[in-house]
This record gives structure tokens, sequence and C-alpha cells, in this order.
């Protein structure tokens, strides 16, 4: 920089915009097109523009200083909502990559381990099922790992205390000092799954076996249980902390001291594309686990919350997978500026089967990208200070708080006992189907822009899993998945599910409702056929020759009000049995259609209802 440039400001000549000047812009884009008299507020803009979460987070269009944080903190000290430990500028340290291994074939895992450590690794995560690693295989997948320089992280559905055995019996051969890891027993989280109670007595023999080893924690709160189940941000968060409370008086009840207990404990927790939400929901949770230890006389630097953050399950999709590579990328960024200490990031094909080397390797590498070339890992808490993360971590923790307590009287492992966690889950995953449903939640590649000529991405297939009585994963894309298995279904038995477009006029005049129409067709693995012409009888034989039964007028209001319902009629006419029109059936022009129209198709409507029945209409088979 020169000595004439120094000082130089290019922003100079702009006066500074209020937040008037911004109201004002806002008005000037709700309010176009709207009659006098008719024209929005501002308080009514803001209640336009104000949104809301499944689990009631209120998310505003504009954050001010007023919603910031009176006090910043800093990381490393209570109430450690900017971070449980101080991360020192160097990406080494930063955060653990630990990658799931889940194949049962002990060579491969063994191989992946090693290669995921070689380049890039710093962990390992291990899941020990008999539809995954045997218990008996532990040993063998972990040989040739030092594990004293590498932590091992366990998760187990159905073995979880001769898993931990099993990896005690391995870390025996290290320095014991220099341990780190988990043991991954979570007896509220094997109940869950099960659908079982929970046998908290599994909790001290856990403790007696890491004893021998300072730096490993034996006891996990796996949130993302529940996340997966259904719990939104409120209630994954709000039950972390109930199930980290049952254990700590578990704990105590067995004559350790509340700093031990503590100790003892890692959150396992979700990371999904909503990066401002997932980052808010760790800042939350290690405000809310000081405040639990602070009430129950924790000294201050036994009260960080460590969280091993693992990608969303629920919002991978099988279909279009390659979005997923964007999806745990987001989730990635989400919990390297949230602060989480150990990291999993899921292959892209996941849900198809059991992961490639190539799906592997991009997974690792998102994670190594981001911390090493983006350089997230070199700072604090990076997103404090920003008036929208602040009030979200502010209003996470509040909700979450009130959660807690409606089910701390009683305890946790008694609400799920009785069914209360699993009707609050039910009625989140109500909410959110219905926005999915009307893809006010998208799904690219699987709701919004299908590729309905993709070839499915070939995996090894996964061995049958042990039939669990508990909560179940609901992904987001499994209803529109369900939807393209019924269309395969009905091709293969050779009859093809197809829908006739008949659009009037010119491109001009159709395109933006045809692009609609076949996109939204699409997402249910429908074939759509466009028709083009000006007259009744066009479409009427171009109907008869494709042999479609479903057909959907596409054009403009000038179109629709000149040749659409004698359109509608002459297909009626040749076979059509039902006929739908993209937009308004007011812009017919006329108030009754005379059976001709049987509905219509547009922007916010339920498509997973539209697509079932068109199934249905078409025989393809449930």
């Amino acid at each position: 920089m020169s000595a004439e440039t120094q000082g130089f400001n290019l922003a100079a000549d702009f006066a500074t915009p209020t937040q008037e000047d911004w109201e004002r812009e806002v008005l000037k884009v709700l309010n176009r097109g709207r009659p006098e008299g008719k024209q929005l507020g501002v308080e009514q803009a803001y209640q336009r523009l104000t949104s809301t979460t499944v689990d009631g987070l209120t998310i505003k269009p504009l954050y001010t200083r007023e919603d910031g944080a009176a006090e910043l903190g800093h990381p490393g000290v209570a109430p450690f909502t900017r971070g449980a430990t101080v991360r020192t500028g160097e990406m080494e340290g930063a955060w653990q990559i630990a990658q799931l291994h889940e194949d049962g074939d002990v060579a491969t895992t063994k191989a992946a381990i090693l290669a995921d450590l070689e380049r890039g690794g710093t962990a390992v995560y291990l899941r020990v099922d008999p539809d995954a690693i045997a218990v008996g295989d532990l040993a063998t997948a972990l040989e040739g790992v030092m594990v004293d320089l590498a932590p091992v992280y366990l998760t187990s559905r159905t073995q979880q205390l001769e898993a931990a055995r099993a990896l005690v019996d391995v870390l025996a051969k290290g320095d014991a000092a220099a341990i780190r890891g988990n043991l991954g027993v979570d007896p509220i989280g094997a109940a869950a799954l099960a659908g079982t109670d929970a046998d908290l007595s599994v909790l001290a023999e856990a403790v007696e076996l890491a004893r021998p080893f300072p730096g490993l924690r034996p006891i996990v709160v796996d949130a993302t249980i529940f996340h997966n189940a259904g719990a939104g941000d409120v209630h994954e968060l709000a039950y972390a902390v109930a199930v980290g409370v049952e254990y700590v008086r578990a704990l105590v009840g067995a004559g350790l001291g509340v700093d031990e207990a503590f100790d003892q404990i890692l959150f396992r927790v979700s990371a999904t594309t909503e990066q401002f939400l997932t980052i808010s929901r760790l800042r939350a949770l290690r405000t809310l686990w000081n405040r639990v230890g602070e009430v129950v006389g924790v000294s201050e630097e036994h009260r960080g919350a460590l969280q091993h953050a693992v990608t969303s399950l629920r919002q991978l999709s099988r279909d279009d997978a390659y979005v997923n590579i964007l999806r745990t990328t987001i989730s990635t960024f989400a919990v390297s500026a949230g602060g989480a200490e150990v990291q999993t990031v899921l292959p892209f094909d996941t849900v198809v089967g059991l992961p490639s080397d190539f799906s592997r390797r991009i997974a690792r590498n998102v994670q190594i990208l981001l911390g090493e070339e983006s350089n997230i890992g070199r700072v604090n808490d990076p997103a404090g200070g920003s008036f929208y993360v602040e009030s979200m971590t502010a209003q996470l923790a509040e909700k979450a708080w009130e959660v807690f307590q409606s089910l701390d009287a009683a305890g946790f492992a008694s609400a799920l006992a009785d069914g209360t966690i699993a009707a609050q889950l039910e009625e989140l995953n109500r909410v959110r189907a219905q926005l999915l449903a009307t893809r006010k939640l998208p799904l690219t590649g699987v709701s919004m822009f299908p590729n309905p000529t993709e070839k499915r991405i070939p995996a090894k297939a996964r061995p049958e899993a042990p039939a669990l009585g508990g909560l179940q994963v609901v992904r987001d894309a499994q209803v529109f998945e369900d939807l393209r298995d019924r269309s395969d279904e009905a091709r293969a038995a050779g009859n093809p599910p197809k829908v006739l477009l008949a659009c009037l006029g010119q491109r001009r005049d159709f395109g933006a409702r045809e692009g609609f129409t076949s996109n939204l067709f699409q997402v249910a693995g429908i074939e759509t056929v466009v028709a083009e012409g000006e007259h009744a009888s066009d479409f009427a034989r171009q109907l008869a020759e494709t042999g479609a039964t479903v057909a959907v007028l596409c054009s403009n209001s000038a179109w629709y009000e000149k040749q659409g319902l004698a359109v509608a009629r002459a297909l009626k006419e040749v076979g059509a049995r039902q006929v739908l029109l993209a937009g308004q059936i007011k812009e017919l022009g006329v108030e009754d259609t005379q059976g001709a129209i049987d509905g219509n198709v547009f922007d916010g409507m339920n498509v997973v209802e539209l697509l079932r029945s068109t199934l249905d209409l078409m025989g393809a088979s449930k």
C-alpha cells in the first residue's frame, strides 16, 4: 500500500444506511403490486418475514445490537458458551477428525482405519454391533493403531459394555496416561433404541473400566439418537442435558464426587445444514451444562461440556446422493465454528450402503479442507458477537431449559419409559412432515430439482441389523424415496407412470409452469410428456398417442381463458381420468368448470398427497 492510498475509504462517499432505510427498502419489495389501502406497514412486514422452526424457535428478519449478548465472555472459562477448550491458532489440536467405521469385514475396516489415520484422520470412531464390527474383532480392527496417539471413540446399539471391555483390553497396551477417547456407554440411549427400560447400574462398571486411564471418558450422552428420531434443536439440547443430569445423579449415588462425575461424560450431538442453529445449539449446550454444574457444586474447571459432533443421518438422502456432500460440508462448517472437540462426517453414500474408499476420502477431506485451507480451526468461537447467533444461543438455552425442567422431576428415563419422549418426537415429526410435503422445507435433489434419469450409486450392502423396538431413524427424504420406488416398480412391471403436460401457446406462454410442473411430478419419478399446441384437438390426439391418463394444463391466464376449458373437455373425452391446471382455477375466467378440471397444482401445495393420489390413480402398487 502506497502513502497515497493509506487511509483511502471506498465507502467514504456513501451514507451509512440506518435501520429505517432498510425498512423502507423492504416495504418497497413487499408492497410491489399491492393496491392503495392494502399495503403493509413496518410491523406487518416484520411479521411477514419472521419464521418459526418445528420446535418453536422464532427467527427474525433483522437482528440488532439489542439482540446481542451483554457480555461476550471468553473461551475456556465459565460459562463456556464460547468454548470448553481454547484453540491455539494452530490447526493441530483444533478438533479431532474421527471417521466412522462399521464394516463387519475386519480386514476392510482395519485397512480403512489405517488409511484414515495416514491421510489426515486423528482419531477413530467405531460401531460395535452384530451388523457392524464384532466384539471379538475389535482388537484386530485396531491393529497398527497407536492408541495413545489416536483416541478411539466407541458406539454400540446393543453391546455397549462388551465393546467397552474389549476396547479397554486394547488400550492396556498403550501409555495409560496418554490414552484419550470414549467407551460409548449410554444406557438411556440403548434403552431408547431397544424400547426397554434403562439400566443405569452399568455406569459404575464403565467408570471402573476407564479408571486406569485418566483421560478416557467412559460415558456418552448420545443426543444424535433423538435427533435422528425427529428431535429439533430445542429438544435435542433439552434431552442431552436431561440425560446428562440423570447420569450425574447415578454416578454420585455410586460414590463419585460431582467433579469426577462430570469428567466421565462426553456429549455426542448432531451437525445439521441449519448452520446458525447448529452453531448456537453447541454454544447453548455448554452454557446449560455449566449452569447444571454450578447448581450441583462442580468446580468451574470441570464444567466444560466436551462435544463429539456427527453430521445428521436424518438429513441424508439416497437419491441424488452427491448433494449429501454439500449437506455435510455446511454441517461441518457449523460445528467447526460452534467449537466441537471431535467431528465425524458421514460419507455421502451412507444411506445407500457401506461407504466406498472414494466416499470415505471425500468425507475425511471435508474436515481437512475446512480446517487447514479455510483456517476455521485456528479461530476461537468465530460466530461470537453475532447478534443473530448470540440471540439464538440465548433463545435455545431458554426453551431447552423449559423442556428439561418439565422432564427433570420424574427423570428422563421415566419419561422415555412412559412414552412422553416418543409422543414429543411424534408431534415434531408431524410438523416437519407437513413442511417437507409442502416444500417449505425443501430437499435439493429430492423434493426440489430431482434428477429423474440418475443411476443409483453402487454400494456394498449393509448386513441385516437386529430388530429393535424403540426409536427409529426418520429420514427427511424417505417419503419422497418411497414415491420414487413406487414409480420404479410400476415401470419395471410394464406400467410406466406418465403425465401429459398440455402446454398451450408458445414457450413464452407456458415455459415457467411447464418447468414447475415437470419438476413436481419428477419428484416421484413420474415421466412428464410435453405436448404443445393451440387447439383442443392437438392435445386430445397427443394424449391418445402417449397412453397417459393424467394431464395438466400449463400456460398463462390469457390462454387459459381462451382455450383452457375446451382443452380440458377434449382430454376427458379421449380418456383422461384426471385433468389438473397449473396455477389457479379462477384463471379460466369461469366459475363452473363442469367437471372438466379436477384440481390444480401450485407452489406451496402438499406435493406428497398429490403424488400419492396420482400414483394410486395410475395403479402403481403401494
